[in-house]
């Protein structure tokens, strides 16, 4: 059996191991704040711009069954919309997209 004198060693130098990474000294602490801020600002990404077709299957479908373009004529769309739009909390520009589309497709 080993006696004390074998791990004297390896536990003196497990205690002696700094806890903490230390800092690099020829970085100042400015540069180092700078570089945490630009860090954690998150990346923009640009977002994919839906069509009325795509806009219309996500807002509409929410309670509803879809309907098909070819129901109803290109002013009642309009009529339906106006509506719906108070009712599904539609942006205008989206609102837009979704009338023009189902205008386009209503066939009249």
């Amino acid at each position: 059996m080993p006696g004390p004198s074998s791990w004297w060693p390896a536990q003196t130098v497990l205690l002696q191991t700094p806890k903490r990474p230390t800092r690099n000294p020829r970085t100042p602490s400015r540069q180092r704040k700078r570089r945490r801020s630009s860090d954690s600002k998150p990346a923009k990404k640009k977002a994919k711009k839906l069509g009325g077709q795509e806009l219309y299957a996500i807002h509409c479908n929410r309670c509803h069954a879809e309907r098909y373009p070819t129901e109803f004529t290109p002013s009642h769309w309009k009529t339906v919309l106006m509506h719906m739009r108070v009712r599904a909390n539609l942006p205008a520009a989206q609102a837009k997209e979704v009338l023009k589309y189902l205008q386009e497709e209503s066939g009249s």
